[in-house]
């Protein structure tokens, strides 16, 4: 085991923000599992271990289907947070066996192939139409114009909720997952408490309306799978319909906008797409291993484990960071180049084993998407001014992107 006290792994350090790949091969270098302080998380930085311990039916999402907070050791979350856990620990993401495999069923039936290749054609559309008005106006902020209001239209068109009821879903959705994000402060929690309340009423409003009068969307199906005999609590309906919301878009958001951004740092690999829009499928790719928009992933402990020697035991948490992994040379030749080529390109962007991500076709549809209207409607597209990255390192991602052509 190592320490980490004189690294220079410091997610609240702005240069580090900036840049955390040479932090991260300086961990991957000083062992397989490092105990880090100041959140108390065991710290795993090669591929391999991240790859594994996805797949380990002795780390958990939570604990709580097997333990009380006191038999693990750990204190419950102040009870003004509860409206913020209920809604979390109810969703799929932070759920284990039997409950996940229960709801999961239900929702992979929304996310089939056939499903999102009838999606398709509207992904397609929505994603050409917001980038002709980008070009119409010589510019704009990327992330606003396009990266943002793409995912979030889709993944609200397969939920069924209103075009006019749509304008508080991100901001919602940015104030919970600020949860996420290490040490969040009171601030982030009274902000996640607050947009949880609201979503949360929304959402029960709509499952009435939708009990009423159902429609061809996700909502009204899962009610009907409810009455079917298939249980789904109103609580695990309204934390599925967030979760997927968040989910659904977060990560093609950032993925978009970081993307781009190193797009036109990389501008030998920029030209080479457009140079070639068949290389699109493994641009995506590349992109979202080459700068994650998921940096990090927690686990419980639940059963004591041995990692190179190093015992972790019950009720520690471990930080997988797939930022790292996906930047490990023992499975990437020359990780830190950014190669649109890249064929063998095993990243763990979308996670793996139970809670691999469930909209991976989906987001790479939307990624494709945008990324061919952009190269095809904006081949003179530019960065207007250096951005500004978001104070957050679990996900990662940009103020903006101003672009110009």
């Amino acid at each position: 085991m190592a320490a980490a006290d004189d690294l220079r792994f410091d997610p609240w350090d702005p240069a580090f923000l900036a840049d955390p790949y040479p932090a991260y091969a300086e961990l991957r270098e000083r062992g397989r599992v490092i105990h880090y302080a100041p959140t108390d998380q065991w710290l795993v930085p090669h591929h391999a271990d991240v790859s594994a311990l996805l797949r380990d039916r002795r780390l958990g999402r939570t604990y709580q289907h097997r333990f009380t907070h006191e038999d693990f050791g750990r204190t419950a979350p102040p009870a003004e947070h509860e409206p913020f856990h209920t809604l979390n620990d109810h969703g799929l993401l932070d759920l284990e066996a039997p409950d996940h495999t229960r709801i999961r069923r239900l929702v992979s039936k929304a996310f089939t192939p056939r499903t999102v290749e009838r999606l398709t054609p509207y992904v397609r559309q929505l994603a050409g139409e917001l980038v002709g008005r980008l070009v119409e106006a010589g510019g704009g902020d990327l992330l606003s114009e396009v990266a943002e209001p793409l995912p979030v239209a889709v993944i609200a068109e397969m939920l069924g909720i209103p075009e006019a009821d749509r304008a508080p879903l991100r901001p919602w959705s940015a104030d919970i997952c600020g949860m996420y994000e290490l040490n969040p402060s009171e601030d982030t929690a009274a902000k996640a408490v607050r947009a949880s309340v609201e979503f949360s009423a929304y959402l029960r409003e709509l499952i009435a309306a939708r009990r009423k009068e159902p429609g061809d969307d996700l909502i009204s199906g899962l009610i009907a799978a409810h009455d079917e005999g298939d249980r789904l609590t109103e609580q695990e309906m309204i934390s599925t319909a967030v979760l997927l919301l968040n989910a659904g878009h977060e990560a093609t958001v950032n993925a978009t906008v970081n993307g781009w951004n190193a797009l036109f740092h990389n501008p030998e690999q920029l030209a080479a797409l457009r140079a070639d829009h068949s290389l699109v499928p493994t641009a995506v790719e590349e992109l979202m291993r080459y700068d994650t928009p998921l940096q990090l992933f927690e686990r419980w402990v639940l059963d004591e484990i041995e990692i190179d020697g190093t015992t972790i035991p019950r009720g520690a948490e471990i930080a997988m960071l797939f930022g790292s992994a996906n930047h490990d040379p023992e499975v990437f030749e020359h990780p830190e180049r950014l190669d649109l080529t890249r064929t063998e390109n095993p990243h763990i962007s979308f996670s793996a084993g139970i809670h691999y991500c469930i909209g991976a076709p989906l987001a790479r549809i939307e990624l494709a998407a945008s990324m061919t209207a952009l190269l095809e409607k904006a081949p003179t597209l530019a960065l207007a001014e250096e951005p500004k990255r978001k104070p957050n390192f679990v996900i990662r991602g940009l103020e903006g992107l101003d672009v110009t052509l």
